[in-house]
């Protein structure tokens, strides 16, 4: 029988101040789920309530908001076709950068870091300005763009450290069997990026999914608005409904939540790979 190693104290320590560390950050995201279920004086009351009957009302209170359905549409449609186009300008751009050598290369690595630090809010006024003179504003093809160009820096940085740590000598086996470059990278490498395509399209899904300048300076029309502005509808003469503001937020964060339970381990792959890797 094998012998069990002792229990070393520095484990023990290292365990307790990540369960700790766990508890803080989940405990607010609890919080967010459990006040959406609470009737509205138990959200209010000065004592904290743990144990209460759970009620869906604040749920109806926030779906019931007029154009909910048209909010959630435009917010999915924006996101994914964001997402989508900078994983394929992406993919070509990685590409050339981590294998091929051309006069630049450096400064576009270099422009691509510095895109990727940049602030966009302090972009908010010259875009805005932009939109008007050309008058597209209130344009949900203009917003996916803008996402688009907010996604692009960090999924180029991200594919390229992926594609940097897949083998050259993959590719030219495929081509020395016959295949053309194109049909190299189909064929070997594209099925390699699979983890780090699911971290960076998930991150620039956050990425889009949460952005709340720009749609807010843009897109006045509410037909053209998206569930982060949403959520800020939840205020009556009397103040904030709590109950509907924590519902609307749950309802908010729920898709996010679910696509990173299912792509965690993917994701935090492909997050460290391209980040350490070329």
């Amino acid at each position: 029988m094998r012998k069990r190693r002792p229990v070393r104290p520095a484990a023990i320590a290292k365990n307790l101040g990540a369960l700790v560390l766990a508890v803080i950050f989940v405990f607010p995201v609890y919080w967010m789920f459990s006040s959406s279920l609470k009737p509205g004086h138990e959200i209010l009351s000065k004592d904290p309530v743990f144990v209460f009957t759970p009620t869906l009302q604040n749920f109806t209170k926030a779906t019931g908001v007029d154009l909910f359905w048209t909010y959630v549409m435009n917010s999915v449609l924006v996101t994914v076709s964001a997402v989508l186009l900078a994983l394929l300008v992406a993919l070509a751009a990685s590409f050339a950068i981590a294998r091929m050598k051309f006069r630049g290369r450096k400064g576009l690595v270099l422009a691509v870091m510095m895109a990727q630090m940049a602030p966009w809010e302090v972009m908010v006024i010259a875009m805005y300005m932009i939109a008007r003179d050309a008058e597209i504003l209130n344009n949900l093809l203009v917003l996916s763009a803008i996402y688009f160009v907010m996604v692009l820096p960090f999924t180029i940085w991200t594919l390229r450290g992926f594609i940097a740590a897949v083998p050259v000598s993959l590719e030219e086996a495929a081509q020395i069997d016959g295949c053309t470059r194109g049909q190299a990278f189909r064929k070997v490498i594209f099925p390699l990026l699979a983890p780090g395509l699911m971290s960076t399209s998930l991150f620039g899904f956050i990425t889009a999914w949460n952005e709340f300048a720009m749609v807010l300076i843009l897109n006045k029309d509410k037909a053209a608005q998206t569930l982060p502005l949403w959520l800020t509808q939840f205020q009556t003469a009397f103040g904030n409904d709590w109950g509907a503001t924590m519902a609307a937020s749950s309802l908010f964060a729920l898709p996010v939540l679910v696509i990173f339970i299912f792509l965690q381990r993917k994701a935090v792959g492909g997050m460290t790979s391209g980040a350490v890797k070329g």
